[in-house]
């Protein structure tokens, strides 16, 4: 009962443990000290230590190693009392600690070399150095030894601490680094006036410096440099020089780290021009531009002349940034210009404009007079002039000087009130600002007057026209005419005659044709305006007028010639003596036939063809003709009453006498009946026909002189629907094989339907030539019933249908699956729905260990599972699923499995002998596939023997053992994978039941 009180410490070394212990109150005689790794019952240092020690240094231990140490302590008559303590060594702390960012600028990598020993595992913490915040804290496993630490801030200094953890005790070691700086993006440079500009950047956090360096580009020189801590986004330059170009760099720092970042480049606004002046130069038609040169710099001047008050650009001209005026010449007389001078540095530009100046005009081109036909006044023209503007004068030789000014823009004036046939001459200046173009002048005469009440007439001729006017009341030297064709304004002749006359005859003119004719009074140099007057010649008759029967379509056919002369229009008109009304029609010049359709059938008609020519007629004689009867109309060949039979129908559209009808077979063309009707019958039965075939039907009707058919009509009889009908399932796919005798006659083809039963959906169609007698019906979903329905077709008929119903195959269950839920009496059976439909399934539960049936469950059609209860322990089984519908069936794969066992029952052991154990016992149940006996050392626990036995066996010997020593039996049943053992029971060899005795 006396405890030592063992205690053990390291004092911060992690290759010693110092062992305390406490002296027991009845004294020792000495100490016996046994350290061993733990667990592993092999002691590596075994010391002795006097009777006066209380404590001990162990030394060259393992570093964070677990060690148990036992101290016995002897006593006096020889007894000993000991106590066992583990304990661990502090660990190493780790070497070679790094932290580096391999040029990353969000992640930093720890690597370490392990320290000497062992060790539970790192603990590892990464601080921000800035704010001593706790970045991360994180436990790595013993074998690790490097780590990524992402998502950390760019251009930031990081303190990583590593300590390696054994028990309790930790040793620690830390290391710093920075993460690369990133560098800002989207830098900008852009001006804000005309000596400061203005640069911003995104993302400037990554970095804990940022230096920016302004040069001037034109002289190549720094202009400003700027450091900046980490967060600044924007800066402005001031006391810049205007419409200069400058170079923005920017750089980023962290530590030891420097990014070189973007660059930008903008230039300053650059400033406008003073006293910019437009005025006239020494040369004709050119406009000198002066200016004063502002301050700061540019790249050039862009001077622009505008023209006109909107100010169009008209010449862009560059010049260099130190001139201060351009000339432009070649300019366009007499027009406005005004000038803009740009300033232009980089992409920036800065204006300023002058007044308008003028260029001196040119006198107007091209001036005419003309009396455009009037009598009484004159179009003075001339083309546009540049400048502001005319002045016009209008001086006759006996009447004063008229004078007019107009706006720039009009380039005529008509001059109203003048006396006919009277000389007139005209003047025109340009004027534009303060100057005015030397005149242009040019003269011109007045119309006279054209004569009156001009008139043509025929005078009942077809070759002649007079034509007649009055004298016109103002002065003239003679008249001139010229006779037109007034259709095409062809040419004719010319006439010419004194001033005293007043009617002229024109001879040699064609029959039926319109003439125009123009006359005008002559006066100086022009004709008046024309008179016209416009009259035909009279037209002939004309001839050969025929008129012919058309049968289709049904009419007469009227024919003429053409006499000579012209026609306007030719007038038919037709008539029949037994019908009051006549037809009335008017074609063209060019037509010589015409055909009158819609007329009663088998009737004379008579025809009178007329000639027009303006208000002039002329007819020619009659010509008479007779129509064509009418074919019957409407002529339908439908099935009879019964499949041998044809119901023939028809329409009668008057004339005729009796009908015969005519029968063929379509294929062949030829007639195989004639038979003949009577006027006022409509309908016909033929008898005695072949079902399912093709028949043509023609109906000649006679009137008159005349025969005619009817259209052709087609005609079916109906087939006969096909005998023995029967549909079976394809054992090996999921199809009806359908199969029927043919039946007498003919047909086209058939038709089947397929309609799974029960459902509204759309019937399945199938089409089989008219030779077949069965079909494969493919792709259905098993386990489903169809109704299968058949007709013969032939044309557009069928036969009455035949109908019968049968089932395809389901289909079998899969993934089929037997499995052990852990228990000694139970087994779960589960599968995959299979597609289609079925009535319900058989399931079949087998056992191997006996070869018998143990169960079948009936389950519904959605089942997926079952579960078997009451099975015997450690027995094995096998399951089947059908899928059944009505008397087909479809079975899955067979699967096995077993039974947990039960443990053996009554484990008894004994030792026959020194060197051997009995061991029997009781099987539980039905028992198992087998039994596992193993035997082991009772002190240490080592395996020392193993057998497997069958399932009839129930005890079992071990031999070769050593005597007196203490065993532990164990004996397990096994079934398949499973096994269930007893509990250990120890017994010793038999000598060492003697020593205890």
């Amino acid at each position: 009962g006396t405890l030592l009180n063992v205690s053990v410490s390291d004092h911060g070394r992690s290759d010693s443990l110092l062992l305390s212990w406490d002296e027991p109150e009845e004294g020792a005689k000495g100490y016996w000290l046994a350290l061993s790794s733990l667990g592993s019952g092999m002691p590596l240092q075994n010391v002795s230590a006097g009777p006066n020690a209380t404590s001990f240094w162990f030394h060259g231990l393992t570093p964070g190693t677990h060690y148990e140490i036992e101290v016995t302590a002897t006593l006096a008559c020889m007894e000993t009392i000991s106590q066992t303590i583990t304990a661990q060594t502090s660990p190493s702390p780790v070497r070679n600690l790094s932290l580096s960012s391999g040029g990353s600028s969000a992640s930093l990598r720890a690597a370490w070399a392990h320290g000497p020993g062992q060790r539970d595992g790192y603990s590892l913490a990464l601080y921000h150095s800035d704010s001593q915040a706790l970045v991360r804290n994180l436990s790595l496993l013993p074998s690790a030894f490097t780590f990524l630490f992402n998502g950390l801030q760019a251009g930031s200094e990081y303190a990583l601490k590593v300590s390696t953890l054994a028990g309790s005790s930790q040793a620690s070691t830390s290391v710093h680094q920075w993460t690369a700086p990133s560098m800002p993006t989207q830098l900008r440079l852009s001006p804000g006036s005309s000596t400061s500009l203005m640069a911003s950047w995104a993302g400037a956090a990554g970095a804990a410096w940022l230096h920016l360096e302004l040069r001037n580009l034109l002289t190549q020189s720094v202009t400003t440099t700027l450091s900046a801590r980490r967060g600044l986004t924007s800066y402005t330059f001031q006391h810049l020089h205007p419409g200069t170009h400058y170079w923005l760099g920017l750089s980023a720092t962290a530590g030891s780290y420097t990014v070189v970042g973007p660059n930008a480049t903008a230039w300053t606004y650059p400033l406008s021009p003073d006293n910019v002046t437009l005025s006239r130069a020494d040369e004709q038609s050119s406009l000198q531009a002066l200016w004063s040169i502002p301050m700061g710099h540019r790249d050039f001047y862009l001077v622009t002349l505008r023209e006109g008050e909107d100010g169009v650009p008209t010449r862009n001209i560059s010049v260099g940034g130190d001139n201060g005026h351009v000339t432009f010449h070649g300019l366009s007389p007499g027009k406005q210009y005004s000038v803009q001078v740009t300033v232009v540095a980089g992409p920036y530009q800065a204006s300023a404009w002058s007044s308008a100046a003028w260029t001196e005009p040119l006198a107007p081109s091209a001036v005419s007079l003309s009396s455009q036909g009037s009598p009484h006044s004159l179009l003075a023209s001339w083309e546009e002039a540049m400048g502001e503007g005319y002045l016009l004068a209008l001086s006759p030789a006996e009447h004063p000087v008229k004078n007019s000014s107009l706006l720039r823009g009009v380039t005529s004036f008509t001059y109203e009130g003048l006396h006919p046939g009277t000389l007139y001459t005209f003047e025109v200046s340009t004027v534009a600002g303060p100057y005015t173009s030397s005149p242009q002048r040019i003269s011109n005469w007045t119309y006279p007057l054209p004569p009156e009440q001009l008139t043509l007439s025929n005078g009942g001729h077809s070759t002649s026209l007079q034509a007649s006017w009055r004298a016109a009341s103002s002065g003239s030297t003679g008249y001139t005419g010229t006779l037109l064709e007034t259709k095409s304004q062809k040419w004719v002749r010319n006439v010419t005659v004194g001033n005293d006359w007043t009617n002229v005859t024109l001879e040699g003119l064609v029959p039926g044709r319109q003439y125009t004719l123009e006359v005008a009074a002559m006066a100086g140099p022009y004709r008046s305006p024309v008179q016209s007057a416009t009259d035909w010649t009279y037209p002939l008759a004309p001839a050969g007028v025929t008129l012919t029967n058309t049968r289709r379509p049904l009419g007469l056919s009227a024919f003429w010639d053409k006499a000579a002369g012209d026609v306007d229009q030719f007038h038919l008109q037709l008539y029949s003596k037994s019908h009051a009304a006549q037809r009335n029609i008017s074609v063209g010049p060019n037509t010589h036939n015409f055909t009158f359709l819609g007329l009663s059938p088998g009737t004379q008609y008579f025809l009178k063809v007329t000639v027009l020519s303006g208000p002039y007629r002329s007819s020619s004689h009659f010509a008479t003709e007779w129509t064509y009867p009418l074919s019957l109309a409407n002529v339908s060949v439908q099935p009879g009453r019964t499949p041998q039979e044809l119901h023939v129908t028809w329409v009668e559209s008057g004339g005729g006498r009796d009908h015969l009808v005519q029968l063929s077979v379509a294929e062949s063309l030829s007639i195989i009946r004639n038979v003949s009707v009577p006027r006022g019958v409509t309908q016909l039965d033929l008898e005695g026909l072949v079902p399912g075939s093709r028949y043509r039907v023609e109906i000649i009707s006679q009137a008159g002189p005349h025969r005619i058919s009817s259209q052709t009509a087609i005609g079916y009889t109906v087939p006969l629907p096909p005998r023995s009908l029967s549909a079976s399932p394809v054992s090996t796919a999921w199809a009806l094989a359908v199969h029927w005798e043919a039946a007498p006659g003919q047909r086209d083809g058939y038709l089947l339907s397929v309609l799974e039963e029960g459902s509204s959906a759309q019937p399945r169609n199938l089409e089989a030539g008219k030779d077949s007698t069965n079909v494969t019906v493919p792709q259905l979903e098993p386990g489903t019933c169809y109704l299968v329905g058949i007709w013969a077709v032939a044309g557009p008929y069928r036969s009455l249908p035949k109908n019968v119903t049968s089932c395809t195959v389901p289909a079998a269950p899969t993934n089929l699956s037997l499995t052990n839920p852990g228990s000694s009496s139970e087994l779960y059976t589960s599968w995959n729905k299979p597609p289609g439909k079925r009535d319900h399934y058989h399931v079949t539960l087998y056992s191997l260990s006996t070869q018998s049936r143990v169960q079948v469950q009936t389950l519904s059609p959605d089942a997926q599972n079952v579960t078997w209860t009451q099975l015997e322990a450690g027995s094995r089984f096998a399951v089947q699923v059908t899928a059944v519908k009505g008397s087909l069936e479809a079975s899955s794969i067979n699967v096995t499995q077993w039974t947990h066992p039960l443990a053996p029952a009554n484990l008894t052991l004994g030792s026959p002998s020194a060197s051997a154990l009995w061991a029997s016992w009781a099987a539980a149940g039905r028992g198992a596939e087998g039994f596992v006996v193993d035997v082991y050392d009772a002190a240490s626990g080592t395996h020392v023997g193993h057998t497997v036995l069958g399932s009839d066996a129930r005890s079992h010997i071990f031999r070769s053992l050593s005597p007196g020593t203490l065993y532990s039996v164990a004996v397990r049943a096994t079934a398949g994978p499973f096994h269930a053992s007893t509990a250990n029971l120890t017994h010793c060899t038999r000598e060492c039941d003697a020593l205890l005795a």
